[in-house]
């Protein structure tokens, strides 16, 4: 990172611009390098040395990207702080997976904006607590509600490799899973030494200790 954070601010409205320039440059470690209007600076800030993007809307990303520009491979893709949005979990959800890793409400202070480019430049992510706590809820609901895809997603398993977790969550033999599978107890005995491989441990118990208790059920 550069002695001075480099930020580039894109908004249409100039009033917002306006603020939010005055506002950084005011920090002798911060340097606004442009505030400009989307159309405008559609392409430019990610072509350019910026560090943290500020933005008051996510549609410049989804023009962005529609213009198909490639950005040099020495330059990094600058990090994103979405400002002057509702604390809407929709919309918090959809700005991180466009790429977003700042989200500052409209209420949002000075200094909570200032503080949020600098914890970007240090590559860290800033959201208001609420939606801190949304997004722990949501992550933590999605490993509950589609375990097996948790399983596959994490360790590569198989279909087959799947089914078999649950089986030795509950403690039945290679002979057990292969009487309710019908298969023959050397497939099984292969599917679960392919298991114990990918998960990175040397015999069943170790095997139930490093799963999480939902991808046993």
């Amino acid at each position: 990172m550069s002695e001075k954070v480099r930020v580039f601010i894109a908004s249409e409205n100039r009033l917002v611009r306006e603020s939010l320039s005055r506002i950084l440059s005011k920090r002798c470690d911060l340097e606004v390098v442009s505030s400009q209007g989307l159309a405008d600076a559609l392409g430019e800030a990610m072509h350019s040395d910026t560090e943290v993007l500020v933005l008051d809307s996510l549609e410049y990303l989804f023009l962005e990207k529609s213009e198909e520009k490639a950005v040099p491979e020495r330059l990094a893709r600058p990090r994103v702080l979405l400002v002057c949005m509702e604390e809407d979990e929709r919309l918090f959800l959809r700005a991180i997976r466009a790429g977003v890793l700042g989200f500052i409400a409209k209420d949002a202070s000075a200094l909570d904006v200032v503080a949020a480019v600098r914890c970007l430049a240090r590559g860290e992510a800033v959201c208001p607590p609420r939606l801190c706590r949304f997004l722990f809820d949501f992550v933590a609901a999605q490993a509950v509600e589609f375990p097996q895809s948790c399983v596959k997603i994490r360790l590569g398993l198989t279909r087959r490799e799947q089914q078999l977790i649950p089986m030795i969550g509950r403690g039945l033999t290679n002979k057990e899973i292969a009487s309710q599978l019908n298969l023959s107890e050397q497939t099984v005995k292969n599917h679960v030494h392919r298991i114990l491989h990918k998960v990175g441990v040397g015999n069943r118990l170790s095997l139930l200790g490093a799963l999480e208790p939902g991808m046993l059920n």
